[in-house]
């Protein structure tokens, strides 16, 4: 086992790690940007160092001076949590060159699945349901005026290095494809220092579902359960739950099977989510895979009570999965609200600024995932999330009790939060009845 690691981020899901590393006896390295000097998750490390001024550019997507912190503290390996360089196959590839141990999976599958046509690829040879569209990406705009007419409107466009909900367009209709054509290109580029582009019939109305499995170096893999995403803003996820309340017992066992697959067709190890799209007749399609931890795993931690951030670290250090397959059980319900510094009121404008008071909620089953605290100033730099709230229970009308008692708990002052209008979505009849897919909180605004 690892005696040291550094973590190459930030926020709340740094401190999400960090703690985890204590409780396992290793010692925490924290870097951070000049403007993150007070955070908690310098704060609670063994060690911190700073790697760069506030732009992530120059900082936490610092390749060299990342590395430069890992040989200085003496670490013998790096998590990188989510977002910046955690799925980043040249950041694995230096640092196994390096001799650094990466928490996630190998470089080689980190490229693969990144390409979403050539993941999609991979899937279909593994007969894992997939979305019809192109095979690779789309070489020209007649190729894709082609392909589209051929599978039928509404069609998407999307980066095929692609992430975070960038590089997306839907196309209803050829009249709207050549100038999508051009703004999802330019935004790949822009985005993803990535022009390439494919095409996939759009699925009206779906739920965005998905599977997180564990995969070792010994040919070991689980799945741990779906989590339904479908609460999103612009392709942003918002509320997460586990279980998936629409799910038959017959699908739940396909999609489990079917990202099973998905992983040994990939040779894939560490912690991963299969990510998939379900139509409202019950048809399953593969979206993609992410090759990292996710922003909502404590959802399927508060279900399985299995600590996934420990089990990451193990497989990076080569033991065996701490469970079979007969182990995991789902217990009850969780779910997971996102709050971010942001107003609601202006189109969920980011709103940075000094936390003058901040009371978080607790109590039986209540979890926060957090890095701040009273006087911590959010910066403009970042993503706008600033905590999690997940709760648990024994059926899904206790959770959504017990979350609405929390968000009312929480008080949050000198920022605008999103805090409200996720209590507005929890008492929302449709929502209560378990009657929502991806387009709800488009359909909420409307």
């Amino acid at each position: 086992m690892f005696q040291k690691i550094l973590i190459a981020n930030r926020g709340e899901i740094a401190v999400r790690i960090i703690r985890a590393c204590k409780e396992m006896g290793i010692k925490t390295v924290a870097v951070y940007s000049e403007i993150d000097k007070n955070s908690l998750h310098v704060q609670l490390a063994d060690e911190s160092i700073c790697i760069g001024p506030a732009n992530s550019k120059q900082s936490y997507l610092n390749m060299k001076n990342i590395l430069e912190a890992t040989c200085l503290s003496g670490a013998e390996a790096i998590h990188p949590g989510f977002g910046f360089l955690s799925e980043n196959p040249l950041f694995a590839h230096v640092c196994e060159e390096s001799n650094i141990h990466f928490i996630g999976p190998h470089a080689e599958t980190i490229e693969l699945l990144g390409n979403k046509s050539n993941a999609k690829e991979m899937m279909r040879k593994a007969k894992v349901p997939i979305i019809p569209g192109s095979e690779s990406d789309i070489s020209s705009l007649e190729e894709a005026t082609t392909l589209a007419n051929k599978i039928g409107y509404p069609i998407m466009l999307k980066a095929s290095n692609g992430g975070g909900g960038k590089g997306i367009r839907i196309v209803r209709t050829e009249a709207e494809l050549p100038k999508a054509y051009e703004t999802v290109k330019q935004e790949a580029l822009i985005s993803f220092n990535d022009d390439h582009i494919y095409l996939e019939k759009y699925i009206e109305n779906p739920h965005h579902v998905e599977v997180q499995i564990l995969a070792d170096e010994h040919g070991n893999v689980i799945q741990l359960g779906e989590r339904d995403c479908s609460i999103q803003r612009k392709n942003q996820k918002m509320i997460e739950e586990s279980p998936a309340t629409f799910l038959t017992s017959d699908l739940r066992k396909k999609m489990g099977e079917a990202a099973i697959n998905a992983a040994k067709a990939a040779h894939y190890t560490s912690a991963g989510t299969i990510e998939f799209l379900v139509d409202e007749q019950g048809h399953f399609y593969f979206m993609e895979m992410n090759t990292r931890i996710q922003v909502e795993h404590p959802v399927t931690e508060m279900v399985t009570d299995i600590d996934i951030v420990k089990e990451q670290i193990r497989i990076a250090a080569g033991e065996k999965l701490s469970y079979t397959q007969k182990d995991v059980s789902i217990q009850g319900n969780a779910m997971e609200c996102r709050i971010n510094a942001e107003n609601p009121d202006k189109d969920f404008m980011p709103s940075p600024g000094l936390i003058t008071k901040l009371i978080l909620p607790g109590g039986y089953g209540v979890r926060v995932d957090t890095s701040a605290y009273t006087g911590y100033e959010i910066p403009p730099t970042y993503d706008s999330m600033i905590a999690k709230i997940i709760v648990h229970g024994k059926t899904r009308e206790e959770v959504i009790c017990r979350m609405q008692r929390a968000l009312s708990e929480l008080q949050i002052e000198g920022v605008k939060t999103n805090k409200e209008f996720l209590l507005q979505i929890l008492r929302n009849k449709n929502f209560q009845n378990g009657n929502y897919n991806t387009s709800f909180i488009k359909n909420l605004s409307e």
